[in-house]
């Protein structure tokens, strides 16, 4: 009786060991815990100059939702990431305005927890945000809407009008960067802690022994050369570094002009397919292995990628929970739908 007490002690020591030793080498490697502590997240996505409130993340999410954003009043920042469909639209390359696929054959990335990434858009060229959610708005392919007229819409519907006032006081300009950096607003409140989380703070039971062996195979494989950070990804990274991507030739996207490429965020990545920035993998093991081969000059065998993808499903979080908007009546004077 005393042997076998014994060598259960002595296992759940090894296990516990293997446990601590794991998270240091994870940290070591340069993965960071979304933090628990409300307080501690707020200062991480917080803006002193533009401070989150709860008036402006409701009205960011009722404009994020809002089609009338668009040309044609049919797409909202919510169809090609769709909170639903883990922030992203499951097509390989984004459909707006006309049924306009993207021109250059861009797969739509997550909104959820982009708050993290050091840079947006696939070639990098946003430096956050409130940048960002300006780009869609207005490009021909995707919501084809001008500055002027996402101004015109929401001014024209007092209910819009007065939110604003309650979100910045009452002599807020509303005009389109004002816009936009209210959606942007709600965006960064689209974090979503996972098990992992537990376990790089020191919860050893958060993963299961086959996640934690998974975990170990995707450091050691060099998987966090670009993989890393809080997001486990959304930094500009040099792409076809050991090889070529085999689809390569669909759209012509290369890249920023030194040919880097923003790279994806691993969390809530079971709900993110097709992959690649051209949306041409829908499998993740498929993904994996192509990864070995292109970015790190390595065969990644069925077991090994089998065991980083039993990992990569703890990056499956908690989405905070959304309710859908009722979005405010437009008025007579609300600028009709076009759809040329």
């Amino acid at each position: 009786m005393k042997i076998v007490t014994s060598l259960a002690i002595c296992l759940l020591g090894a296990s516990s060991l293997f446990g601590t030793t794991l998270v240091e080498k994870a940290k070591n490697s340069g993965l960071e815990a979304i933090p628990a502590d409300k307080t501690k997240l707020m200062k991480m996505i917080d803006d002193k100059n533009d401070p989150i409130t709860k008036e402006k993340v409701e009205l960011g999410k009722k404009l994020y939702f809002d089609p009338r954003l668009s040309r044609s009043g049919l797409i909202s920042c919510n169809t090609c990431h769709n909170l639903a469909l883990g922030g992203a639209d499951g097509v390989p390359a984004a459909i707006g305005h006309g049924w306009t696929a993207n021109p250059h054959h861009l797969n739509s990335p997550t909104v959820y927890n982009s708050v993290f990434f050091k840079a947006q858009f696939w070639d990098g060229r946003s430096p956050h945000l409130a940048d960002q959610a300006q780009g869609p708005v207005q490009a021909g392919p995707e919501m084809a809407a001008p500055p002027a007229l996402v101004e015109q819409r929401i001014n024209s519907i007092p209910e819009y009008v007065n939110e604003f006032k309650t979100a910045y006081g009452k002599d807020v300009k509303v005009d389109f960067a004002k816009i936009t950096a209210t959606i942007a607003t709600f965006e960064k409140t689209l974090v979503t802690p996972s098990r992992f989380d537990k376990f790089l703070s020191g919860d050893e039971k958060a993963l299961t022994k086959e996640e934690k062996e998974g975990l170990n195979t995707f450091i050691d494989k060099g998987c966090t050369a670009c993989h890393s950070g809080i997001a486990l990804g959304g930094t500009m990274q040099p792409f076809q570094v050991a090889s070529q991507y085999k689809f390569t030739n669909v759209g012509d996207f290369k890249g920023d002009a030194n040919g880097m490429v923003k790279t994806p965020t691993l969390r809530n990545i079971t709900e993110t397919a097709p992959y690649f920035h051209n949306g041409q993998i829908w499998s993740l093991n498929e993904a994996v292995k192509e990864m070995g081969s292109v970015q790190l000059g390595i065969n990644i065998s069925d077991e090994d990628s089998a065991k980083i993808v039993t990992f990569l499903k703890s990056l499956k979080g908690d989405k905070p929970q959304i309710i859908y908007p009722q979005l405010p009546e437009s008025t007579m004077e609300t600028e009709k739908p076009t759809f040329n």
